[in-house]
């Protein structure tokens, strides 16, 4: 009977071969971070991306811890190839991505924004301080949220 699931199961999948992709990074246009974070908070940060045509598709977020508490931050989709109705002129989208307070010093996120004339990477560079902890009352759980979070 397994056996009977498996084969109907894996032959009801049509997977095509035939498609070709590449990943590539989508220009940051805007973010949307609190003005503080609190210390072991989730925060829900929030991206204004551009996607350039209809045959590219968000696929996340690469986010990269370049030191202690600086996090490089960029748009990844996905493009189809070889596809004649690529059209439109481009849209801003938004995404979000859960990001976990886990140090207690300020942050700096570095968003890509694109490249240069001269081909080098831009960067949008926004800073959160993280409130004093002694400062702080007690806080109850975490809010729990179905979104995964970066464990920061």
């Amino acid at each position: 009977m397994l056996l009977v699931a498996s084969f109907t199961l894996l032959s009801s999948c049509d997977i095509d071969d035939d498609v070709n992709y590449h990943f590539e990074a989508l220009q940051v246009k805007s973010v949307e971070m609190p003005e503080a974070f609190d210390y072991g908070q989730i925060y829900k940060i929030k991206v204004t991306y551009f996607r350039p045509n209809n045959c590219t598709f968000f696929e996340g977020f690469d986010v990269v811890k370049e030191d202690i508490t600086t996090r490089k931050v960029v748009t990844i989709g996905t493009v189809i190839e070889e596809e004649d109705e690529c059209t439109g002129e481009g849209e801003d989208l938004i995404a979000t991505f859960n990001f976990e307070v886990l140090y207690n010093e300020p942050y700096l996120f570095r968003y890509w924004t694109g490249e240069d004339a001269e081909g080098e990477p831009t960067y949008l560079e926004i800073t959160v301080p993280v409130n004093d902890m002694d400062n702080m009352a007690i806080a109850g759980p975490k809010n729990a949220t179905s979104a995964p979070d970066l464990k920061n």
